[in-house]
């Protein structure tokens, strides 16, 4: 299990204030559950992202449209932008937390 963690620090130093804006996305990759886990195997089911059974807000879109798992089974990855309107370039990076 691999699990990275983003810190992200705003550059200061010169007094005034900074506006700094965050957007944060999630979304779900591929399924890690293991079907054979019962009888001591390892298989998985291929399915390499997860897609909502049902609207937003209801308890069937936590169930993957593609393989019907849980969406915990799916590796969730993390998007991070920073935009720090000081400074002319965004900071843009991924976090993924193995499952």
């Amino acid at each position: 299990m691999k699990k990275r963690q983003v810190v992200v620090r705003s550059r200061g130093g010169s007094g005034r204030s900074n506006s700094t804006s965050m957007a944060r996305g999630v979304r779900y990759a591929e399924c890690q559950k293991n079907h054979a886990a019962n009888i001591g195997g390892y298989a998985v089911d291929g399915c390499r992202e997860f897609m909502a059974n049902g609207d937003e807000g209801s308890a069937e879109a936590l169930n993957c449209a593609a393989c019907g798992c849980h969406r915990n089974f799916h590796r969730r990855e993390v998007d991070e932008v920073v935009s720090d309107e000081s400074f002319s370039t965004n900071s843009y990076s991924r976090t993924t937390t193995g499952a």
